[in-house]
């Protein structure tokens, strides 16, 4: 059974990198369960493996990380739901590209939680909301994929715009994807909680992978 925990207060992100790794080499060895964690971030940018120096347009705006997990600069900060996901790819059957597909469909089956049609697009890493504006439609991005996997077990994963500030995204060009926008569920004039998003997400996952036990989130002071 997966193990599900959430920190109420916001991680650090270099804490929450060493707890996700420290755990995810427990998973390696056999002496831990899989585990979700569910948490927000101080306000910060962060690079993928594949991400460009042209696309972090404002380098002094937050601090920036670089992180091992695939994709370009993306953004995390209050009122974004993180999920990191550390689950044991090669008792799933070792295709990251189906647990991907999962990923996506658990953000979707979240989204359609509250009325909101989430969609995937190829070549378009993420989950996209079509807007109606000015006679015209466009998509804007409000959940980001992002995983590595180390010796089969994965870590990073996603994140979910409830009702972060979406100004702070002037500093960089998401996902290195430069002709569209951002969104989040408060944007799209949906009065949705962090702990509303908690539970959607929650019932999805379970649907999808499985059963949960609520668990601790990691100790940082340790």
């Amino acid at each position: 059974m997966i193990e599900w925990a959430v920190s109420d207060d916001l991680v650090a992100y270099p804490d929450a990198m060493r707890a996700m790794e420290q755990r995810a080499r427990l998973i390696r060895a056999g002496r831990a369960r899989e585990f979700v964690w569910l948490l927000e971030h101080p306000p910060l940018y962060s690079a993928g493996t594949s991400a460009k120096p042209q696309d972090l347009i404002d380098p002094n705006r937050f601090a920036v990380f670089e992180t091992g997990r695939g994709g370009q600069y993306t953004y995390h900060g209050p009122g974004q739901r993180i999920a990191y996901v550390m689950l044991d790819l090669k008792a799933r059957g070792g295709d990251v590209r189906a647990l991907i597909e999962n990923l996506e469909r658990w953000i979707i089956a979240t989204l359609a939680t509250f009325n909101v049609k989430g969609q995937s697009r190829p070549g378009r890493i993420g989950i996209w909301v079509a807007r109606p504006t000015l006679g015209a439609t466009r998509e804007d991005k409000i959940a980001a994929i992002g995983l590595r996997v180390t010796q089969g077990v994965t870590t990073h994963g996603i994140s979910l715009n409830v009702e972060p500030d979406l100004d702070h995204y002037r500093g960089i060009v998401p996902c290195g994807i430069r002709d569209y926008g951002v969104t989040s569920l408060a944007d799209l004039g949906l009065p949705v909680t962090m702990a509303d998003a908690d539970v959607a997400l929650r019932m999805s996952f379970e649907r999808i992978f499985g059963a949960v036990q609520v668990g601790v989130a990691p100790d940082l002071t340790a």
